[in-house]
């Protein structure tokens, strides 16, 4: 699973725009547009989510999912839970 914040935090890791991460990914402009514009959990079908994922994993971006500890080395960002 990825999150909308996720892509775009990825996105601006790796310097990219909407376009290129549309290029990387074999999607369409509007389809990552539209993934980013959601709320929470990005929806879709599995074949646009296993290309988005495998892009950004090809790109050298891991992504953690809730309280996945980091293994690996490397810059990266993660949201505190919050309380409540």
């Amino acid at each position: 699973m990825i999150t909308a914040g996720q892509m775009r935090a990825a996105r601006a890791l790796l310097g990219i725009d909407q376009r290129r991460l549309a290029e990387l990914s074999g999607l369409s402009l509007p389809t990552i547009q539209r993934m980013e514009a959601s709320e929470g959990v990005i929806r879709g079908n599995v074949d646009s989510l296993m290309k988005l994922t495998g892009a950004l994993e090809e790109a050298g971006i891991v992504l953690l999912g809730d309280g996945a500890a980091s293994g690996e080395g490397g810059r990266g960002v993660r949201i505190k839970a919050r309380a409540g």
